[in-house]
């Protein structure tokens, strides 16, 4: 019995986790070059990241429009927008539900920084976000800080969405201050 029992947990083991490992694509270290690319916003015209170049860029990604850790996430870099632009920052989301999704949320939850429909997948796995679980795939909760220049400046894998926009701009300052001491 318990060697059944071990068995089926084997099993069911290998078939949630041998997909997402075998998938998994690693993510951008700190100090590289960030991923280009150039997705659908709510509003509409494709945002690419070049268009930011010149301004820190918060770029996160989210599981699902319209959840509730996903909500609480939006909510708070949405109040702490005006903190954002004081540092020459912007937010983006990202997450693999459609123009249309996006559309709505933003509407229902008041949110007017942009977010970005990867239909496809392919930004969020170059950011190493992918989540595969067997027939289920979505966006994992990681943010990655993209310095004026485009590089990975720093990295968030697995967040707490509760605390994260004050975690993020927190770091935003401390990263300022080492760059405006070197000059």
């Amino acid at each position: 019995m318990l060697r059944i029992l071990v068995l089926v947990v084997v099993v069911v083991a290998a078939i949630l986790l041998v997909p997402r490992v075998l998938s998994r694509t690693a993510a951008p270290a700190e100090g590289s070059v960030a991923p280009d690319f150039t997705l659908p916003s709510q509003e509409g015209p494709p945002v690419s990241l070049k268009d930011y170049r010149g301004k820190w860029v918060v770029l996160y990604f989210y599981p699902k429009d319209q959840t509730p850790g996903c909500t609480r996430e939006a909510h708070n870099f949405q109040m702490d927008q005006p903190k954002y632009a004081e540092r020459n920052a912007v937010v983006v989301g990202v997450s693999l539900d459609s123009v249309d999704s996006h559309q709505k949320f933003c509407s229902k939850e008041g949110l007017h920084f942009k977010l970005l429909a990867d239909t496809q997948h392919k930004v969020t796995e170059s950011y190493g976000s992918l989540k595969n679980l067997a027939v289920v795939k979505f966006a994992s909760r990681n943010t990655f800080i993209i310095d004026p220049q485009g590089k990975i400046a720093k990295e968030y894998i697995g967040v707490d969405p509760a605390h994260h926009s004050a975690e993020v701009l927190a770091v935003l300052d401390q990263m300022q201050k080492s760059t405006a001491t070197l000059y």
